[in-house]
């Protein structure tokens, strides 16, 4: 009965509103970047984030914001588990940054200019030449001072466990002697499963861990650190590797 209630809220109330909020901030953040892509490029979405989180009735945590420097660059890598990752991270890690996206993404109505406009950075892998484009303007990214937000596996989890970390991201974070931030998200997958199709939102607490950064001094494998790091915070159910075919 509480999820059948659930439910008709969604399609009755948080779809209706949450469509016209994300419409409102595609439009106020592609106006503002004209001016301002680091102040517009951010905080307009950073509210929206948080609003649909409460849109949905959704309790959200968060570890370890304690672990970052409000005066320091990070490379943040995440494990993918669902859609609501956007907005766990938006919402809730309270850092400007900027995203590495799939640039399929740039293709959603709205959001997909307005995220251009911002300057996140659209993942090109139609060739090197666009691969090598895509990491010369991460790195000019890095270079201004903003931080940068990296779903290391490139897609989201079938499954709920992790798949393969790929190295573009700690690539970066070794050039240029940044700290790389591993970010444990759980509850995601459990909200908002991969699946074809429309679906309706589970009731589920979302959790953030922002775990102590890795210093370019730790040592050069700070790819299998931040991998180890982040599995340790998911909950028994989904440790452990499982391939992402569509990694």
């Amino acid at each position: 009965m509480k999820h059948s209630l659930y439910c008709l809220y969604q399609l009755c109330v948080a779809l209706p509103l949450g469509l016209v909020i994300t419409l409102l901030v595609g439009l106020v953040t592609s106006i503002g970047c004209v001016f301002n892509a680091h102040f517009w490029g951010y905080w307009p979405a950073h509210l929206w984030s948080r609003a649909v989180c409460r849109l949905l009735l959704l309790r959200v945590r968060v570890k370890g914001r304690e672990n970052l420097d409000a005066r320091q660059s990070y490379v943040f890598v995440a494990n993918h588990q669902g859609a609501m990752d956007i907005f766990l991270v938006y919402g809730y890690l309270n850092r400007n940054f900027k995203w590495m996206m799939k640039k399929a993404l740039r293709r959603m109505p709205v959001v997909g200019y307005a995220c251009e406009k911002a300057r996140h950075i659209f993942v090109d892998k139609s060739g090197p030449r666009a691969i090598q484009r895509t990491y010369d303007t991460a790195r000019q990214t890095l270079r201004g001072g903003t931080s940068l937000v990296v779903f290391p596996e490139g897609a989201r989890t079938f499954t709920g466990h992790m798949g393969l970390f790929r190295k573009g991201a700690f690539m970066l974070a070794d050039e240029l002697a940044l700290p790389v931030v591993p970010l444990t998200i759980n509850g995601s997958f459990d909200v908002l499963p991969r699946q074809r199709g429309f679906s309706f939102v589970h009731h589920h607490t979302l959790e953030l861990i922002i775990h102590a950064p890795l210093s370019a001094e730790e040592g050069s494998d700070r790819r299998t650190q931040a991998y180890d790091i982040i599995m340790s915070g998911l909950p028994e159910a989904y440790q452990g590797f499982v391939k992402n075919d569509d990694q």
